[in-house]
């Protein structure tokens, strides 16, 4: 019988996708709950014909040299690549598949929750009951901020972001974009007018972010970009932590220079436990959970499953973030 390709799981993921490679593959499965340090993730790595990773594992050159000539493919349990080398992977013919889509409608829900808890202060009145502090019904008590009929500054236009703009049609807001190119279709589709971003920094109730990080969004929004908010406006982050400055947002919430924050991400992620972000009241931080439905999670696992496969099979793989790989 002919041996199996052999592969490295990172990470356990839903069981639909394991069970989908173990039909064509030999799994090593890190079963840790943190991810493979980095000397035994090139351990590990070294001699495997294809590798599901995912964004917790640094792939860069070193790795893929030390995986060596079977490498034929790199699967990333995410829709994000930027802990991959994807220059490297093309120069060295090794597609990286992803999972654009599969996780686009729970980060957009998440994104609300995130948004309409800091908006309303839901955390604040939970700890505010559990401390034991409710005492009666009160005219002043927690106050928040009204939703409804509010601006909505995106940032990044992509299917998460046009899926948050759907549903700010539910609250009657005003929503302005920001992306590195006008889409004027989806302004029609969806109801929306592209801004600069200083525009709609100043313009926005409530700013959520949807880029990708790379070189051109690290820090992009930092005390520059932070100065010109408003002073009740919502800063909401579902995309990578990279993208603000998290000192430069210390100081803003610390200072009352912007109402309130939501994160999903951070920056490092996880947070130290000494942070001094996690001693300021006005920040919501989630630990990195917006595509964490049950739904959501095992399509990504079909998804990151289908594009291993192909990987192997030399096909072109379902979802490629590297399409030029194709071209070299």
């Amino acid at each position: 019988m002919e041996n199996k390709p052999k592969v490295f799981v990172t990470r356990l993921i839903p069981q639909v996708g394991l069970q989908r490679m173990r039909q064509v593959a030999e799994l090593d499965v890190w079963p840790e709950e943190l991810p493979p340090p980095y000397e035994t993730l090139l351990e590990r790595a070294r001699g495997k014909a294809a590798l599901l990773t995912l964004v917790t594992d640094r792939i860069d050159a070193r790795l893929m040299e030390a995986a060596g000539g079977a490498l034929k493919v790199i699967s990333q349990y995410a829709v994000g690549v930027d802990n991959i080398d994807l220059a490297e992977a093309t120069r060295r013919g090794i597609p990286v598949g992803h999972t654009p889509g599969a996780l686009t409608e729970a980060t957009a829900d998440f994104t609300w929750a995130l948004l309409l808890a800091a908006a309303r202060r839901v955390i604040e009145g939970d700890r505010f009951v559990r401390q034991g502090r409710w005492k009666t019904w009160g005219p002043q008590l927690l106050l928040g901020v009204d939703v409804h009929g509010a601006t909505l500054g995106i940032v990044g236009l992509g299917r998460i972001g046009s899926a948050v703009a759907r549903r700010a049609r539910g609250f009657a807001m005003q929503v302005l974009y920001h992306s590195r190119t006008r889409k004027e279709a989806l302004e029609r589709e969806l109801d929306v007018q592209w801004a600069p971003l200083p525009e709609l920094l100043r313009r926005a109730d409530f700013v959520s972010l949807h880029t990708p990080l790379n070189d051109e969004t690290y820090h992009l929004i930092g005390e520059a970009e932070l100065a010109l908010m408003k002073p009740q406006a919502i800063l909401i982050n579902c995309a990578r932590g990279g993208v603000v400055d998290p000192q430069a947002l210390y100081r803003a919430l610390k200072e009352g220079r912007i109402r309130a924050a939501a994160l999903d991400v951070t920056e490092p992620e996880p947070l130290p436990p000494g942070s001094p972000l996690l001693e300021l009241p006005n920040l919501i931080i989630a630990p990195h959970i917006a595509s964490a439905s049950r739904q959501a999670r095992e399509a990504m696992a079909r998804m990151a499953a289908e594009n291993l496969i192909a990987g192997l099979k030399g096909e072109r793989l379902p979802h490629c973030a590297n399409p030029e790989v194709y071209r070299a």
